[in-house]
């Protein structure tokens, strides 16, 4: 073992050591990308996709090249590990790699067009308090081939994202509160997860875990015993919720859709919206190259 020295470039992520913290991004990689597929010179997007966009498994021909489909999202999947802003989208795509369409292929070019228009857009990190806090959202029913909803999250160590997920439900919610109630159980077992790794490091935060949703039903179930009568088909998840409320684990606390950081994982938002929820979760503009980058 050796010492390197001071860390710019590993595995595709370059690191910049600025007076407020550290800029983790991945404009080299995102450039290598987009000279690949030919789309350097794309006309960037504001965007990464369309406002409530929607993805259709029929209504269009077949892409003609799934081998390419799947190398370029695939390329795709591993940019989310900075680019938070972009899971919602890439999460989209990824749905239809065994039989890609061609309306899906424009759907991946639109977000590469957002990447160009976003270069050096990476993730920053400031040094403050280990307190943590998590945002949950669902959309119901989002998904319009099988009417699964989608759960979105992120997490935050003080004011920094050290996690965050767009994923389709397993299975089909009856309501907005039940696709709540489970997007809440996700977000919570990663919180706690979250805490054990901080206890095994011997790091501890100094206020109990907030998580933020909009959906006052769903709290509800989650503190009052009352109402899981009526949630038996989501009791597992019911009972996982309230018993962390209860040890104190981890509090909820109620917060506007507007303020509702994870908003940006669930659907496709128009770009003021959007545009207003990115710097919610750090993202800021790398300053310097490394060598060889144009």
């Amino acid at each position: 073992m050796k010492d390197l020295g001071v860390l710019f470039y590993f595995l595709g992520l370059q690191i910049e050591y600025q007076p407020q913290g550290l800029l983790v991004h991945q404009s080299k990689y995102i450039r290598d990308l987009l000279h690949k597929v030919h789309m350097f010179d794309s006309k960037p997007c504001t965007t990464p996709c369309h406002t409530n966009q929607k993805l259709l498994n029929h209504g269009s021909p077949s892409f003609h090249d799934p081998g390419l489909y799947r190398s370029i999202v695939g390329a795709l999947q591993y940019l989310t590990f900075t680019r938070p802003d972009i899971a919602y989208s890439v999460n989209q795509v990824c749905q239809f790699m065994h039989f890609p369409l061609d309306s899906h292929f424009v759907a991946v070019k639109r977000i590469l067009r957002y990447l160009k228009g976003s270069l050096h857009l990476g993730l920053c990190f400031q040094p403050g308090n280990l307190d943590i806090r998590a945002y949950t959202d669902a959309d119901w029913a989002g998904d319009p081939n099988d009417r699964r909803s989608t759960t979105g999250f992120v997490v935050f160590l003080g004011d920094n994202p050290i996690s965050w997920s767009s994923k389709k439900q397993h299975t089909v919610s009856h309501s907005s509160t039940e696709a709540e109630y489970r997007a809440m159980a996700t977000t919570t077992a990663e919180v706690v997860w979250i805490q054990q790794l901080l206890q095994d490091l011997s790091l501890s935060p100094s206020t109990t875990p907030l998580l933020h949703c909009d959906n006052i039903s769903a709290m509800a179930l989650a503190t009052n015993p009352i109402l899981h009568s009526k949630a038996k088909h989501i009791e597992i998840d019911c009972h996982f919720v309230r018993e962390r409320v209860q040890q104190g684990t981890i509090m909820l606390q109620f917060v506007n859709s507007s303020e509702q950081f994870a908003d940006i994982l669930t659907k496709g938002l128009c770009f003021p919206l959007f545009s207003s929820h990115c710097p919610n979760l750090m993202l800021a503009n790398a300053q310097h190259k490394i060598e060889g980058e144009c």
